[in-house]
Order: structure tokens, then sequence, then C-alpha cells
């Protein structure tokens, strides 16, 4: 089997156990930061096609500001109760350090295949970067615009509501 081959399962295995553990969970946090982990493995996968932009979108954007979003609204509206007692985790807790152990040798396996395998390809990669930026300060100029003016218009009319609100 090949590094590559390897590292697709194992991605594969991850993502298919925190998305039942997204849908499993009783605690609402803890399905939260199993949506984190699934979110970051979909990002691993996206990397592993090459498609740059799109994994550092899927961390930034879904991993990064959805996901804490949705822990914060659950922490707001759902009061947790402290924990006291023995810990009913420790096993699980201890089980956590050789998976970690795991998952870096896996990413150092990937770094490995992926960085140093030689020098890319000459021509710009259809998903890359390069790419989605050159199209989209080109030809998608005028809706790029468009969209950040909206945005911002936006913006000012959920703050001018926020504030007419208070006084």
């Amino acid at each position: 089997m090949t590094a590559g081959l390897v590292t697709f399962w194992i991605l594969a295995a991850l993502a298919v156990a925190s998305a039942i553990g997204v849908v499993l969970k009783r605690n609402p946090i803890h399905s939260a930061l199993f949506l984190v982990v699934h979110l970051a493995t979909l990002a691993a996968f996206f990397l592993k096609m090459r498609a740059e932009f799109l994994a550092t979108a899927q961390v930034i954007v879904y991993a990064g500001a959805i996901a804490i979003l949705f822990v914060f609204a659950i922490m707001v509206l759902i009061p947790g109760r402290e924990e006291t007692g023995t810990d009913a985790l420790r096993s699980q807790r201890l089980l956590a350090v050789p998976v970690a152990g795991l998952l870096l040798v896996l990413l150092a396996v990937m770094l490995r295949s992926t960085l140093f395998a030689g020098a890319g390809p000459k021509t710009s990669v259809a998903g890359g970067v390069a790419t989605i930026g050159r199209a989209l300060f080109t030809d998608y100029l005028y809706p790029f615009e468009v969209t950040s003016v909206l945005l911002l218009v936006a913006l000012v009319g959920v703050i001018a509501l926020a504030k007419r609100r208070v006084a």
C-alpha cells in the first residue's frame, strides 16, 4: 500500500468517526467539537487533492468561524453544569496521547509525500490559489467588489439596528 492510500483510509476513518460523534454525542459541546474535527478532516482531504484554497477556506470559515460560533451559542443558550467528582473519561484521556502521536506521524507522512516529492507542475493547478486569485481579480472583479460593498452595507445596517435597540 502506498503512503497516499494509507493517508486516505486514515482520513476516511477519522471523517466517518467524527461524523458519527457529531450525531451520537448527547453533550452539545462535545458534538460541536466533533464537528470541528470533521471539518478539519475535510480540509485535509482538500489538501490531499491539491486544492489548497478550498482547504484554507474550509479551516478558516467553517472549522474556525462557524464552529466557534456554534460553541459560543451553545454555551450561552444552554448553561452548563459543573463537572465534579471522579473523572469518568480518564481512560479516554490516556488513550488520547497515543492517538495524537499517530496523527502526528500521519501528518509527517503527508508532508513528506507532498512537500519533498520534488517541484510541482510549472503551470498553475486548476483549483490552486494562483488560478482562483487571477480569476477573482480579473474576470470576476466587478462581482467581487459588488459583494464586498453589499457585505459592508449589511454590516453597517446591523450596527445601526443594534444601536437603535440599546438607546
